[in-house]
């Protein structure tokens, strides 16, 4: 481990000491994992135990976050490593890449909790939802850590088993249907996936994450078609969590899951697991170099770039709200893997800080349809006239997260489109600044008549209060998680410059030759 060395006092030694410690990247994973576990075993009724044991994991994860945040800008590596089976590790390795997806992870966990927790209130069945949400959470976290293939692999299928009790959670004919066609979706490209790792093992050796790719490009050279389909594969097995059309068609079918499943889905676990993959394959895998030279990065550039129009396009029609979201989330999701794909840095640093920022506003966007949804009925555009009187602070956080969607600034959305753009140029890629118009336009066309009907209509409201409005419209666990996020999505874009915002540490990245 190294660590920069400083002149410090007493308490400089301490946090020292105390960001140095190596099993940090383990304890983090374990502050999900143990909550989950213990939580199975708490009966219906033991409501503050399981609050403890949740909110619990979930600020102990934020601090652990923030204490290898520290540690990595002050130059140490985190590595732990446990041998499985003979020649295969799990291994975790906390490094900046990993822990922008890690800080996020923990983070949005937290609010999601607060926000579950109110929302979830009178309904059954909570044990068994907040076991396996936070078991959902201890996945992303470790697939974020993963510092190779085969740990990442473990925890992507993890990720799968976890989330489908969430998606099927009431219990429904509709929500059962809708975990099926999960299932069949996640499993296929699972099996997908593994087979390409399975391949490339054989082919390469033991796989683990490095900067700009692990394969020996002379190996690749002489089997050009070999390493061109394992690359299809593991592409194919990351592309149905990450929402790559044709393969996006579970996400807006799971939208029948609560709320706060919803946020979690699109903001923090399932599609940034998919992502996040995406950008592995190109950069710690391959390398994107290489990728470049078989051909791949432009295939995933034209897919992530038809995606994002698609996306949009089927957002423009629809008239149910989290469905709407839904599509938007395949559209915006695709930002990520187009950035990955291209050549320049800054179109590295614009896709994934939009890892980051799309999070950030889409879970504000599901938390603000939950709120209407729980407090006035309303789960249809056309039902939402004049629901900004009702509910102003709702819609506020509605407002400002889908602004930035539309990527105006300072909202942090318009970050991401600006650094793809310039990327684009300096990529020689050009082609893709109309991809990035007509999409904001998109966005604008079907996030905008949405304002204007909640803050303006509303003559002949057709939504009926259900009279649990308090001081704050709602519960307050509901209420301060949508603003807290959508305050989130401002201030990531107004104090963008510093190194400890979402650009600011994602420009480190790059610096450093992480990608």
């Amino acid at each position: 481990m190294a660590l920069t060395s400083l002149q410090a006092g007493p308490l400089e030694g301490l946090a020292l000491a105390l960001v140095s410690w190596e099993t940090l990247p383990l304890l983090v994973v374990l502050t999900s994992f143990l909550p989950g576990i213990a939580i199975m075993f708490l009966q219906e009724e033991q409501s503050r135990a399981r609050t403890t044991l949740n909110l619990t994991g979930a600020v102990l994860k934020v601090v652990l976050v923030c204490l290898m945040l520290l540690g990595v800008g002050l130059g140490t590596e985190y590595r732990w490593a446990l041998e499985v089976l003979p020649g295969f590790e799990l291994t975790l390795v906390g490094d900046s890449l990993a822990l922008l997806f890690v800080t996020l992870s923990a983070v949005l966990w937290l609010v999601t909790t607060i926000y579950a927790i109110g929302y979830l209130e009178e309904s059954p069945d909570r044990t068994r939802f907040f076991s396996f949400f936070s078991l959902c959470v201890t996945a992303t976290t470790g697939l974020a850590m993963a510092g190779d293939l085969f740990t990442f692999v473990i925890f992507y299928e993890a990720l799968t088993w976890t989330t489908y009790p969430l998606v099927v959670h009431r219990g429904t004919r509709k929500a059962i249907k809708a975990g099926r066609l999960y299932l069949i979706y996640t499993l296929t490209s699972g099996a997908v996936l593994i087979v390409g790792a399975v391949a490339l093992q054989v082919l390469a050796g033991t796989v683990e994450f490095a900067t700009g790719g692990v394969l020996d490009p002379g190996a690749v050279a002489a089997q050009p078609m070999a390493y061109t389909a394992v690359f299809l594969l593991l592409l194919a097995g990351l592309a149905v969590k990450a929402a790559l059309f044709p393969v996006h068609g579970w996400l807006p079918i799971a939208m029948v899951a609560p709320a706060p499943v919803s946020a979690l889905l699109h903001a923090v676990a399932v599609v940034k697991a998919g992502a996040f993959g995406v950008i592995r394959l190109l950069h710690s895998v391959f390398g994107i170099e290489l990728s470049l030279n078989l051909g791949m990065a432009q295939l995933v550039t034209a897919l992530a770039a038809f995606t994002i129009i698609y996306g949009s396009i089927r957002a423009l029609t629809q008239d149910d709200l989290k469905r709407l979201l839904a599509f938007s989330t395949v559209s915006q999701l695709s930002y990520i893997a187009l950035g990955a794909a291209l050549l320049m840095p800054a179109a590295h640093i614009g896709g994934i800080v939009h890892l980051v920022h799309q999070g950030i506003m889409k879970i504000t966007l599901f938390f603000c349809a939950g709120l209407l949804a729980e407090t006035l009925q309303v789960k249809k555009v056309s039902e939402m006239g004049g629901v900004a009187r009702r509910m102003p602070l709702t819609m506020l956080a509605f407002t400002v997260a889908a602004l930035g969607m539309i990527g105006l600034p300072p909202i942090a959305g318009f970050l991401s489109k600006w650094y793809l753009g310039i990327g684009a140029l300096d990529s020689g890629a050009a082609w893709v600044i109309p991809v990035l118009l007509a999409s904001s336009m998109l966005n604008a066309a079907y996030f905008l008549p949405i304002i204007k009907t909640a803050w303006f209509d509303g003559k002949n409201a057709q939504w009926k209060d259900r009279g649990r409005g308090r001081w704050l419209e709602a519960d307050w666990r509901l209420v301060v998680p949508a603003l807290v996020t959508a305050a989130l999505a401002l201030g990531c874009g107004l104090l963008a410059s510093t190194l400890w915002s979402p650009l600011g540490w994602t420009r480190l990245i790059v610096e450093r030759g992480v990608l």
